[in-house]
């Protein structure tokens, strides 16, 4: 305000007649702001991820993107080239690809050719990575040009595995920070926000040794969870937990549940919008909690609501393939300016209840100033996931690039992922 309404404000007050509000600050946290100190009680009544999963890092962080990440292996092959012989100095190196000669994170241009030279472009270590939402690329996963590895816990999505992506705080009020991955993913996946580096918990850890098993021979993984948690939750539903999903139990025994069954339960509890708002301001400083499960029934809907998401989400549904979007007009199919034309198509179908339904909010999504994707609803192109809006970014990262049909395909099972994902939201608020 100016500096007059103050002067004249404190004039006309004294520190008795000013309303103030109470804080009361608890520990461990002491907010410092006003809180709604009972709701965060009944939240810390739930269980957070970092207590469930007991192994957890951050994805990995290269630091060199541009240099050794690519859509095509290709690419990164071409430029590991280069790091190979000496008919390239030193510093024409550092110049082209926008790399320092040293750095204060161990990063040493000479060491690093140094050791490519010795050992050659090892082919094992060529990875798929999740780098963004819906977007997977090229890594070549190797200690002299990844700043972090963190194979501790990445080393286990070496296998088939799940992980549930999330972060610990948040840059801004609103929690939408949780996804899923089968494979290693990037610091960045869900957000490049500072605060917002994506958190990986593994849902299975594999022996050591694994790679050292001779042909034939099988070692079992284990559940990444806190089994006193997973009992807890076992008495309130009452079922036995099961760390092997396939294995038959006889039927005088109670119903049992798998890791995977708990992991559904937590995706689902984590997408729902009322609990999302309910708890926003807990969610944003610490990992997120989630509640025990009240009774069996409302477990088990979770459930099959969290695993129809997470399905979707690693595009393996067979709903992503129901496209709602068309691709209609020829061209060269180079992004370029990428723009959002909405309109309203009325939809007059009428409900049992004989009223009409709302009206779909649909638009064009140019990639160009002649080519666009057709019949785009509004909430798939406004969806955010992380820090991201996935049907904007992932265009906007391709900008300059040929779409190939593969990648014409691809985003539309995005937009159907994404406005399913909407759908099951308001599902899991209805249980």
């Amino acid at each position: 305000g100016k500096r007059d309404f103050k002067y004249e404000y404190l004039a006309k007050n004294n520190i008795s007649s000013i309303p103030y509000k109470e804080i009361y600050n608890n520990s461990p946290m002491y907010f410092m702001v006003q809180k709604d100190l009972v709701q965060g009680e009944k939240y810390n009544t739930g269980f957070a991820l970092n207590e469930l999963f007991n192994l957890n890092s951050l994805g990995l962080l290269t630091k060199r993107d541009k240099f050794i990440i690519d859509f095509e292996k290709s690419y990164i092959i071409n430029r590991l080239n280069d790091f190979i012989g000496e008919s390239n100095s030193n510093e024409l190196l550092a110049l082209k690809y926008d790399l320092k000669l040293k750095d204060n994170d161990k990063w040493d241009l000479i060491k690093s050719r140094n050791e490519i030279n010795k050992t050659g472009i090892v082919g094992e270590k060529f990875r798929v990575l999740n780098y963004r939402c819906f977007d997977k690329r090229y890594i070549y996963y190797d200690d002299n040009f990844v700043a972090r590895l963190n194979k501790k816990v990445l080393s286990h999505l070496s296998y088939e595995n799940l992980a549930i992506i999330s972060t610990r705080q948040l840059a801004d009020n609103n929690f939408n920070h949780i996804f899923i991955s089968n494979i290693i993913s990037d610091q960045c996946f869900i957000s490049n926000k500072t605060k917002e580096g994506c958190q990986v918990f593994p849902l299975y850890l594999y022996p050591a040794n694994k790679e050292q098993l001779a042909l034939g021979e099988t070692a079992e993984r284990v559940p990444n969870m806190n089994m006193e948690i997973v009992a807890q939750i076992a008495k309130g539903i009452d079922c036995i937990f099961s760390s092997d999903e396939d294995k038959d139990y006889p039927l005088d025994l109670k119903p049992s549940f798998a890791p995977i069954d708990l992991l559904d339960y937590i995706y689902a509890i984590l997408h729902s919008p009322n609990y999302r708002e309910k708890y926003k301001e807990f969610l944003k400083i610490d990992f997120p909690r989630v509640p025990y499960p009240k009774d069996a029934a409302s477990f088990w809907q979770y459930v099959a609501l969290g695993g129809e998401l997470r399905k979707i989400h690693l595009l393996e549904s067979p709903v992503v393939e129901q496209y709602i979007t068309e691709y209609p007009e020829d061209g060269n199919n180079v992004v370029d300016k990428i723009r959002f034309e909405p309109y309203i198509y009325e939809n007059t179908a009428m409900s049992e209840d004989g009223q009409y339904h709302y009206p779909d909010y649909l638009g064009l999504v140019f990639i160009n100033d002649t080519q666009y994707f057709k019949d785009v609803p509004t909430v798939a192109w406004e969806f955010y996931i992380g820090g991201y809006q996935p049907a904007q970014k992932w265009l906007k990262d391709r900008k300059g690039r040929t779409l190939g049909f593969e990648d014409i395909l691809h985003y539309q099972k995005i937009i159907v992922a994404l406005k399913e994902t909407d759908r099951i939201m308001k599902e899991i608020d209805s249980v």
